[in-house]
């Protein structure tokens, strides 16, 4: 290495010394030299070959200019059609000829003829040339061997008035009579050239005396120093220097890397792939060439940062110069940081991924999800069948149920997703599952006491792959919910205590979320429960309305929407829709007391007004009871719609309290929305509310809704309606639990948001003939009189069972509207599913059901009503009241 360095050492001083600096310059100047005369000769080549391309250009523009005008010349066309063309248009071919320049102008026939020639023992003889694209009426050029040598002509066809070919017209001339450029600027070309060469030869000389200049400005001695400070780097530097040149031989390897590469003393000069002692990986780079930045490889058992560069940047010979950097006890530490930072990025994954939602089956998904591949191979969790209904399980369950199973392959035997699973005593899972503690089982091969006991399932566990298991217990507050088993396959390493630990962790996390879920998944089934035993679960027989209904839940869980279908007294029949703010328990419960009232008040017969009064006040009571024991409870507030339609008069009376106004289907199949006086949200207080009264023709569809089902966060109010309008508009006959469904699928996702209440009620005319009204005058007397119709209608209905008890009843109730009532007196009988008498008076006396002593003389009217009716009761007019009993058709009467 020593002599190795000595005689670069001395070729160096050499050149610096010697002749190299002349040397330098003189090929520098053969250099420019060359590059001259190279770049003078291009242009001559260029000049010539431009010459040439504008010589022929020209030649053929001329000779085109004259075939042209010749053909055109006045006399040409009337020279044609005499007897000898030759005579007239010989002289006037030769004389255009000359003037213009050409070497000849022929006129010849269609037939290609000669009637003109600069040689007369040429006219009459064929032209040579093709005629061909001229007698079609174009000007055609060419070059050919004439008579005259190589010419370049233009044939031009002669026309007469009528636009026919008549004669052609050939000019030619030879290239070669163009003058050219070439001699004009080749003297410039050649001055140019000589001038460039001088600076040449000036600039050379410059260079020539600097370098001298320069090299002999270093002394010898202080070159010297100079390569002994250089060796000094090379041998001291602790990163490895390789030189390689462009055939992949070593030219110089420092002491670094002969030690880091364990290079033999003689390497210098041998060819990389030669060499024993390297990785294949680094001989393809060394010998490759190309550029490498900060490469990792190996070389025995160290590992090497590679950086490798061309050595020809700057003009120098063609190579690379290698440097090498030890990184072993750096990667070992850099591993192991990374390992820290892919499992905290696990956990954190963990944390963000498990949990999404409060169901237990996608929380047990995740936790599988997120540990595949990157922990396991494959995972499964088990929980106890108890967890998914929401219950805690039993401290002595021993069932598992398979909820979550993921791997990095389709086919593992293992149990499937679903069933349920009893684990042997010495199973890994039964073991964690008793004692509650993670277990680790790094090599199942040698537990013995598993394969003894589950000896197939050992066997086709251990012939797929599996190798090693990580079995945790998914415990959250105390309560042990399931088991979560970890399982590697293949040439994974094996799980290690800090692994298990890990997988502790992993599953702490994740028990938190199915606990949490558990306990959602409990509640959300005790709201469900509690809204819908509030909920009508089915509607009550009557005759004046067809009704279809809807209720779709929350997305977000249970709510305060509610529906009902009220029969009332006279055959009529209350509907109301509402809705009250919130979600959860409190909402629910909350609408099942509103409909509890509403029930209530539906009982008395009230108006829709006035039952939307009392439950403001309801209401209000409920806000301030709630007010009172919880400092931040917000206000209850709640919507609704209650209205009364009546199959015998056709007329249908409500009032909305804050609520949606309906929708009307006409019989036409046209959808409008009344306009219904909006009242304040129930609660409020303060101001009163309106009632609006409709005329509804036979087979209207009423349409009660809540807001969830057209109010939506992307559209507007008005375009909800408007959707609504058209999903109801065009379809008159359709049943309305038809048109619920349609509703429902024309304006709502597949998950909505709120929940939804939709209530469609078609309406229905009570047949004339059902119907029987009385005047009644204010005579005792008229008592009989009324019995005895009331007794013929029966007759006529085939009811003739029932006469003697509705006389009675009728006897009673009119006898007390005459006693203690006023003008105007009438009585209604209906035939429906019951036969109803009503009695009305201009009276707003309430009568009262008592209890008469042995000695009183009256006072056990209603008594009587009340024992043989089946209800009674009495609703308030405007004018007056309406007392009412319902008797039940005999069992043999179909009710219509």
């Amino acid at each position: 290495m020593a002599d190795r360095f000595a005689r670069i050492r001395r070729a160096s001083l050499r050149s610096l010394t010697g002749r190299s600096p002349r040397s330098v310059a003189g090929q520098v100047f053969l250099q420019q030299v060359a590059l001259v005369v190279l770049l003078v000769a291009c242009a001559v080549f260029a000049l010539v070959l431009q010459s040439q391309r504008e010589t022929g250009s020209e030649a053929r523009h001329r000779v085109i200019a004259v075939a042209t005008t010749f053909a055109h010349s006045p006399g040409v066309v009337a020279a044609l059609g005499t007897p000898d063309p030759t005579k007239v248009l010989q002289p006037a071919a030769e004389a255009g000829r000359k003037s213009a320049g050409v070497d000849f102008i022929v006129v010849l026939n269609t037939h290609g003829i000669r009637y003109t020639h600069p040689l007369p023992d040429l006219i009459g003889k064929p032209f040579v040339g093709n005629i061909g694209p001229s007698l079609a009426g174009k000007v055609y050029t060419e070059s050919v061997n004439g008579p005259l040598g190589r010419e370049v002509q233009a044939i031009a066809p002669v026309k007469n008035t009528d636009g026919k070919v008549i004669g052609l017209v050939a000019a030619g001339m030879k290239v070669a009579k163009v003058t050219g450029q070439v001699d004009r600027q080749l003297p410039i070309i050649l001055g140019a050239g000589a001038g460039a060469l001088a600076l040449a030869t000036a600039g050379t000389a410059l260079v020539g005396r600097r370098l001298q200049r320069q090299t002999h400005s270093l002394a010898p001695d202080e070159m010297t120093r100079m390569y002994n400070h250089h060796d000094a780097v090379l041998h001291s530097v602790r990163e490895g220097v390789l030189i390689v040149d462009d055939d992949g031989r070593l030219l110089l390897a420092n002491d670094e890397a002969r030690r880091l590469l364990e290079l033999p003393q003689d390497v210098e000069g041998r060819r990389v792939p030669e060499l024993s002692g390297l990785e294949p990986g680094m001989v393809r780079l060394l010998v490759s060439g190309r550029e490498a930045t900060d490469e990792v490889h190996f070389a025995g058992d160290r590992l090497l940062v590679v950086n490798q560069r061309p050595t020809d940047r700057g003009g120098g010979p063609k190579g690379t110069v290698v440097t090498l950097r030890d990184s072993t006890e750096l990667q070992a530490v850099s591993g192991r940081a990374q390992v820290v930072s892919e499992r905290l990025k696990l956990l954190y994954d963990a944390g963000v991924g498990i949990g999404t939602t409060l169901d237990v089956r996608r929380t047990a998904e995740e936790l599988a999800r997120v540990a595949v591949p990157r922990f396991a191979d494959f995972v499964s969790v088990d929980l106890a069948d108890a967890v998914l209904h929401g219950e805690e399980p039993a401290t002595t369950a021993t069932d598992l149920r398979r909820i979550a199973l993921c791997g990095i392959r389709d086919d593992p035997p293992l149990y499937d997703k679903g069933r349920l699973i009893t684990f042997p005593p010495y199973t890994p899972q039964a073991r964690g599952y008793a004692s509650g503690r993670a277990e680790l089982l790094a090599d199942l091969s040698v537990t013995t006491a598993w394969h003894v006991q589950e000896a197939e399932r050992a066997k086709e566990i251990l012939d797929f792959g599996f190798h090693s298991l990580i079995v945790a217990p998914i415990r959250a507050r105390g309560v042990l919910l399931g088991m979560a088993s970890f399982w590697r396959c293949d040439r994974r390493a094996a799980f290690d205590q800090e692994e298990l630990a890990l997988a502790e962790e992993l599953v702490a996390r994740a028990a938190v979320n199915i606990d949490n879920a558990r306990r959602y998944t409990r509640e959300h089934a005790l709201a469900v429960t509690l809204q819908r035993s509030l909920l009508p679960r089915a509607l009550p027989e009557q005759n004046a309305l067809v009704v279809g209904y809807r209720y779709l839940p929350a997305q977000s869980g249970v709510s305060g929407d509610w529906f009902d279908v009220t029969p009332l007294s006279g055959s009529r029949v209350a509907l109301a829709v509402g809705d009250v703010v919130g979600h959860g328990l409190h909402a629910a419960a909350t609408m099942g007391r509103l409909r509890t009232a509403v029930h209530n008040f539906s009982a008395l017969d009230l108006s829709p007004d006035e039952l939307l009064s009392h439950l403001d006040d309801l209401v209000g009571r409920i806000d301030q009871d709630e007010t009172s024991m919880e400092r931040d409870a917000g206000v209850v507030g709640a919507t609704c719609l209650y209205a009364i339609y009546d199959p015998v008069t056709r007329r249908c009376v409500m009032a909305r309290a804050g609520h949606l106004a309906p929708a009307l289907i006409h019989p036409d199949g046209s959808v409008t929305f009344p306009d219904l006086p909006a009242g304040p949200p129930l609660g409020l207080g303060g101001m009163p509310f309106q009632t609006a009264e409709l005329d509804l023709a036979e087979g209207t569809q009423l349409v009660l809704y809540t807001d969830g089902l057209i109010e939506e966060r992307t559209r507007d109010l008005d375009v909800g309606m408007e959707m609504l309008r058209q999903a109801l508009a065009g379809h008159p006959d359709r049943p309305p639990d038809e048109s619920c469904q349609a509703v429902l699928e024309a304006l709502l996702p597949s998950r909505p948001r709120d929940d939804v209440a939709l209530l469609i009620a078609r309406t229905q005319a009570l047949p004339s003939d059902r119907i029987a009204d009385w005047d009644v005058p204010l005579d005792p007397a008229a008592v009989a009189r009324m019995r005895s119709a009331v007794s013929g209608k029966l007759d006529e209905w085939g009811l003739s069972d029932l006469g003697f008890t509705m006389e009675l009843v009728l006897s009673e109730l009119l006898t007390n509207a005459i006693r203690y009532g006023s003008a105007p007196l009438r009585v209604r009988l209906i035939y429906d599913r019951m036969l109803i008498c009503e009695v009305a008076d201009g009276s707003s006396t309430s009568p009262h059901l008592r209890y008469a002593a042995t000695t009183d003389e009256g006072g056990r009217g209603l008594f009587l009503v009340s024992q043989v009716a089946d209800r009674w009761g009495t609703r308030y007019m405007p004018q007056g009241k309406v007392i009412w009993a319902e008797l039940a058709l005999p069992k043999v009467i179909d009710a219509p």
